[in-house]
């Protein structure tokens, strides 16, 4: 029979495993950049701008899916490992109460899309995952938001991006509009290029019409007639596999952008399908071998030059 003393040292050790698991992953994040903070519900809550609070009672959760707490996000990571050794006490009792197999209270969370934040549990939570549990027993208090909420869409590095697409939204209407939108960048501040998109071509639907333009009007007809046709330029050319981490809509402003160069470079119309080609033909990143056949070619283009002229001037001499 296990004694006291073996009990506690195995918490112990248990606890001392997870909080080095912490620090490791805390290095690796200084080092490839990837922030392993844990999300705060309040700054999820603001920057989304979520509302529509509905209690959808209880329900088995994927522990996966836990990315954020409302009152503890210092004291865990984004892996509900824990970042302090005052949370010992507390975790080693919880983890004991799992080895013994003592049944605890449901937790409670605030669900957003797929993901969840806890409100009560961030211990049950943390121990849970480091035994390996997949799923538990929880409360849940749903909110909604108008933009995709995955483990995946939803980071400490994505909040921002993801306040400006809400914000993009809520001043575009797009989601009402045309609900099957997906409109996204992998990086910020660049949802207001777009509103200006859609002004300016309000501004020009007016002049050909000759009358005033509502904003839906011009939105759906930006989205149908500018928006879309470089879209589906960008899918049938297959382009997006030539700038990985990028996004349709990162390569729909600068193909756009260069689509007007071309127009003002030649004078004639140039197809969003002519300008997305051109634009991938000269822009994409090339891999290494390329790269590298690139630079062969160009130096014996420039020793050509220099051992080619001399030998002309020998001969004729």
């Amino acid at each position: 029979m296990t004694d006291f003393n073996e009990q506690s040292a195995q918490d112990q050790l248990d606890f001392n495993g997870a909080r080095t698991k912490a620090f490791l992953r805390s290095i690796f994040g200084v080092i490839s950049g990837h922030k392993r903070k844990m999300l705060a519900w309040d700054e999820v809550k603001d920057k989304l701008k979520l509302g529509g609070m509905v209690y959808r009672g209880m329900q088995t959760v994927p522990i996966d899916h836990i990315i954020g707490s409302v009152g503890r996000y210092k004291d865990f990571d984004n892996a509900f490992l824990p970042t302090n050794n005052t949370l010992s006490t507390r975790w080693r009792n919880i983890n004991r109460a799992f080895y013994d197999d003592v049944s605890l209270p449901p937790i409670k969370l605030y669900k957003v899309g797929e993901v969840y934040f806890v409100m009560d549990g961030n211990h049950r939570v943390s121990v849970a995952r480091e035994h390996g549990t997949a799923y538990i027993d929880a409360e849940v208090t749903e909110a909604s938001s108008r933009v995709p909420a995955t483990a995946e869409d939803l980071t400490v590095d994505t909040l921002s991006i993801l306040g400006e697409y809400t914000d993009f939204l809520e001043r575009s209407r797009l989601d009402k509009l045309r609900p099957e939108q997906v409109i996204r960048f992998s990086a910020g501040s660049a949802y207001a290029r777009l509103i200006e998109h859609i002004a300016v071509h309000r501004y020009f639907m007016g002049l050909d019409l000759k009358h005033d333009i509502s904003e839906d009007d011009a939105v759906i007809d930006w989205y149908d007639n500018v928006y879309m046709p470089i879209v589906h330029a960008i899918r049938a050319e297959n382009i997006l596999k030539e700038f990985p981490g990028r996004t349709e809509t990162d390569l729909y402003l600068w193909i756009i952008d260069h689509k007007h160069f071309l127009h003002e470079s030649s004078g004639s119309d140039i197809t969003p399908e002519d300008a997305a080609a051109d634009y991938a033909e000269h822009y994409a990143p090339k891999p290494p071998l390329k790269r590298m056949q690139d630079a062969v070619e160009a130096l014996v283009h420039t020793l050509a030059e220099r051992v080619l002229p001399s030998a002309a001037d020998e001969s004729s001499g």
